[in-house]
């Protein structure tokens, strides 16, 4: 039985890889530290559990990484997928901070697997933990329990009492039970709140029943929203989020990444109208498959469709369900229930405008189309040899942007623009000051693992000295 009556130096509010780089951090540094956990010991981990790799900042070529991946391509990379909606600053020091996650990361027990190649075209960007996000997160729990953290699981952080930009106590669920932890500093690693439907809702209408929720259904947002309401600086839009195109077929809730479809740079991809809405081969998957869930989530009913035939198969990631198949045009609209002449004509148009090139499935090629609205910039094969394939597609959401606004050591600013005294913030409940909009692959992890660091550091200094 845990120790209520203890006053810990440290408290970590979630279970996730943020938390638990923060927990091991200030562990490290002497201080005593106190884990949250709102989920059972099994669905512990937060999202962290269906992740698989991490974006790293790298001069030369490592271990795990080819080549170099510098600090300007790097925040290139960034700014083309937030459109500018990020804050440079912050940005910057999460980017320089990742150089040094894997190196971290190991010291933990992760391991990470050999450069990768094919179809993930990330080899040279992100290193891959062996094994996956279970594998992960099952390592640093080991670290944390080995150095004397105390993991609570079972544990909801109800409110944490502020007073005066001052953060005095926490009131939990443990196990059933009303609990108070006492603590000389706090870190909120608690995620977002894309599984709280009815916070969804809010922005998103009768829409949101549709959405599937890839990570943990833990993810209420509560430690946001009362911290949000005790006059911490907002920041991040709520409206936006992390999502990807999922088969409809998945669960609807911790489906994880075996959901996610990649088919649809390879394909010409129709709402239930038959209707194609956006530019399926923009650019390079790891930069654009973000924008596909809430590109999805936008249309009728919140479902789409992802055609393409025999030659495209081979050139994605196997989906959990197969594809559904045809051998002609008709009977695949037949088969998903859209309009016959409609996907016939879509697909006719389609497969006059392009303009074939040289395809290459690993790189921005010059397979596009001429005179097409939208046109397909990349990957432009013409849909003519059976069978035919198609997905059907549901917006997947991984995390919420919306935050509580932290400076460069991870404090937590309130409404008046001065810093919490001893209240930090790092992972998903921090992201939307730097992600605004827009996702790259493996940002995620460098995010919660460089301010984990930083927000374990900054709350041992807060204790100790």
């Amino acid at each position: 039985m845990p120790d209520f009556d203890k006053l810990w130096d440290v408290l970590v509010v979630g279970g996730g890889n943020a938390a638990l780089c923060a927990a091991i951090t200030a562990r490290r540094a002497g201080a005593s530290v106190i884990v949250a956990e709102h989920a059972p010991k099994h669905m512990r981990g937060g999202n962290s559990r269906h992740t698989r790799n991490v974006r790293s900042l790298h001069p030369a070529p490592t271990d795990v990484l080819t080549e170099s991946y510098l600090e300007d391509e790097y925040w290139d990379d960034l700014l083309r997928v937030t459109k500018g909606r990020t804050d440079e600053h912050l940005a910057r020091t999460c980017i320089r901070a990742s150089q040094y996650a894997p190196e971290f990361l190991q010291s933990c027990g992760v391991v990470f697997q050999p450069s990768l190649s094919g179809t993930l075209s990330l080899s040279r960007t992100n290193a891959f933990f062996l094994g996956g996000g279970k594998a992960l997160v099952n390592a640093v729990y080991r670290t944390a329990e080995s150095l004397g953290v105390e993991l609570l699981y079972d544990c909801e952080v109800q409110h944490i009492h502020m007073e005066g930009g001052h953060a005095t106590e926490a009131i939990v669920n443990h196990k059933g039970f009303p609990q108070r932890i006492r603590f000389k500093a706090v870190i909120a690693a608690s995620g977002g709140f894309q599984a709280n439907r009815d916070w969804l809702r809010k922005y998103w209408g009768d829409a949101a029943d549709n959405f599937q929720i890839r990570g943990t259904p833990y993810a209420q947002g509560k430690i946001l929203k009362d911290l949000l309401a005790q006059g911490i600086q907002e920041v991040g839009d709520p409206t936006q989020f992390h999502a990807v195109a999922n088969d409809a077929r998945a669960p609807m809730e911790d489906g994880g990444l075996a959901m996610r479809l990649d088919c649809v740079p390879f394909s010409v991809v129709v709402n239930e109208n038959v209707e194609r809405f956006y530019d399926e081969g923009e650019d390079t998957w790891p930069k654009r498959y973000a924008i596909w869930g809430r590109l999805i989530a936008q249309q009728p009913n919140q479902r789409a469709f992802a055609i393409s035939d025999v030659k495209a198969i081979n050139d994605y990631l196997p989906s959990v369900f197969p594809p559904i198949r045809a051998d002609t045009i008709g009977e695949l609209a037949q088969k998903l229930g859209l309009d016959v002449a409609k996907l016939e004509a879509v697909v006719a148009d389609y497969n006059a405008a392009v303009r074939p090139g040289t395809f290459n499935g690993q790189k921005l090629d010059d397979c596009s189309t001429e005179g097409l609205t939208p046109p397909k910039s990349h990957w432009a094969r013409r849909i003519d040899t059976p069978p035919f394939h198609a997905h059907p597609l549901r917006p997947g959401i991984t995390f919420t942007f919306l935050s509580v606004k932290v400076n460069d050591r991870a404090r937590v600013v309130m409404a008046d623009g001065t810093l919490a005294s001893n209240l930090l913030a790092c992972g998903e409940i921090m992201s939307g000051n730097i992600l605004g909009q827009g996702y790259l692959a493996g940002f995620g992890m460098a995010i919660g693992t460089s301010f984990g660091r930083i927000a374990g550091e900054e709350a041992a200094k807060t204790v100790l000295n």
